[in-house]
């Protein structure tokens, strides 16, 4: 590709003192380098494919030094196809793109649970990015691809760090928070034709119509679920942290999934509170919910000092 690019600088130089002598050998030139290139790019692409990763060594879930080679053997091309491809290289590098992508994949199966997978997954989309943004404007549509994918994967790897260390609140906010949404637009068709009665008979029809309309789960449902998270939010929260510091490789990275993660965290938290509030007896658990400027004070702590 180097040498297609100087022949093609040559081809310029020499049209601009309007010396024809060479142009027949630089043609020929090009001729004969274009499918030599092509056959040795095909080369990179079956070794990409029929690379065996249960023979390679994986770093933990750090970005993996293969891929790290062909990212920055893309970047390259890039630049290169901007300067002097002509068009010729655009299939080619989707076709790189897709190989790469293949080979992160299957590094990615050789993790055992899905949370390694998804945070492997996003360190290498990660040095991806950085490493395509150096290669300038050239590279933005690749360095889109990858950022789509990175998003994906921080909302994946945030539901399964949420899941391991708040299991029971997230179990608890998807089988029956999520079932309020359909009838918090029927409440609120209620709502608006009661207040053509007075402000406290809105009220009293609201909460009337909730027992009616959502059929609520029962005390016994959610007090151990409000316990359990008043007992060790704090320092689910911390080990939290250090995980995330730990393991991602990135430290911006780090701080946009740990952002992420309590902020669907307080969420959650926030849905189960008014939850309890519509259960019958419900105020029985007042004493044991953490406030929500309590959980948010955390937050921010843990934001600063990463």
């Amino acid at each position: 590709m180097l040498m297609i690019c100087i022949t093609r600088k040559h081809q310029l130089v020499m049209s601009n003192r309007q010396l024809p002598c060479l142009e027949t050998y630089l043609d020929k030139a090009l001729l004969y380098l274009w499918p030599r290139f092509k056959t040795v790019f095909d080369m990179y692409l079956q070794s990409l494919y029929r690379c065996d990763v249960k023979m390679l060594s994986v770093d933990g879930t750090r970005p993996h030094h293969i891929v790290r080679c062909y990212v920055e053997f893309t970047a390259s091309l890039v630049q290169l196809n901007a300067e002097c491809g002509d068009g010729q290289l655009d299939m080619s590098l989707e076709r790189l793109r897709l190989a790469v992508d293949d080979l992160l994949v299957r590094f990615a199966e050789k993790f055992a649970t899905p949370k390694l997978q998804h945070l492997f997954l996003l360190n290498n989309y990660d040095m991806a990015i950085s490493i395509l943004k150096e290669a300038g404007e050239e590279a933005k549509k690749l360095q889109r691809y990858f950022e789509e994918k990175l998003e994906c994967n921080l909302i994946s790897f945030v539901d399964e760090l949420l899941m391991e260390h708040f299991g029971d609140l997230i179990k608890f906010v998807k089988i029956h928070i999520c079932k309020l949404k359909k009838t918090v637009a029927q409440v609120h068709v209620i709502v608006v034709t009661h207040r053509k009665k007075t402000e406290n008979d809105s009220f009293v029809f609201l909460a009337e119509d909730l027992i009616s309309y959502t059929e609520p789960p029962n005390i016994a449902d959610v007090e151990p679920v409000v316990k359990n998270f008043a007992v060790k939010w704090k320092n689910a929260l911390e080990l939290m942290h250090n995980e995330v510091v730990t393991c991602c490789s990135n430290l911006l990275s780090g701080m946009a999934i740990l952002k992420a993660a309590m902020a669907q965290l307080l969420n959650d938290y926030n849905r189960l509170s008014e939850c309890v509030k519509m259960i019958p007896g419900g105020s029985s658990l007042n004493r044991n919910l953490v406030s929500i400027t309590s959980i948010s004070y955390e937050i921010r702590k843990y934001s600063r000092t990463l």
